[in-house]
């Protein structure tokens, strides 16, 4: 795969590179809300109950003392948090992001592999003593009758 992604960004057009990462950031966008609303709820209701999103470790205290019921609150209160819930909210998005980007590199490598087509088997061949185009499985120049080595 990263071999894939190193033709796809040696090519150099930067059109291709613009449009890429203006569907990108609105792809990721969409995927951010796939992973917080539709997949992260059902993990962590199998989970007991668990709001990802509001997974986090206070370091220090804010205005008001905890304990805090959500990340929003302690933030209000200007506590100095550790959010690993939204981290591996973060973390599962950008994996969703890169398969798909992966998918669609991969996608449009084969296209242009596809697109490029084999060099046509050469079907004459030059009589190396008169320099006339002979057939290539021919033996003897038609032409000068000189004898050819086979093909």
């Amino acid at each position: 795969m990263l071999k894939e992604f190193k033709e796809f960004a040696m090519r150099g057009n930067v059109i291709d590179m613009a449009v890429g990462i203006i569907i990108g950031a609105a792809f990721g966008t969409i995927v951010t809300s796939l992973v917080s609303d539709i997949i992260m709820p059902p993990i962590g209701l199998l989970l007991g109950n668990v709001d990802f999103s509001n997974l986090f470790i206070v370091l220090r205290e804010g205005i008001k003392s905890g304990p805090y019921s959500s990340l929003a609150e302690a933030k209000a209160s200007g506590a100095v948090t550790f959010n690993y819930g939204t981290f591996v909210n973060t973390i599962i998005s950008f994996i969703i992001v890169a398969f798909a980007i992966f998918l669609l590199i991969r996608s449009i490598n084969k296209l242009k592999r596809q697109k490029e087509a084999p060099a046509a088997v050469p079907t004459t061949k030059e009589c190396s003593f008169c320099l006339s185009v002979i057939p290539i499985k021919a033996t003897r120049c038609p032409y000068c009758t000189s004898e050819l080595k086979a093909a």
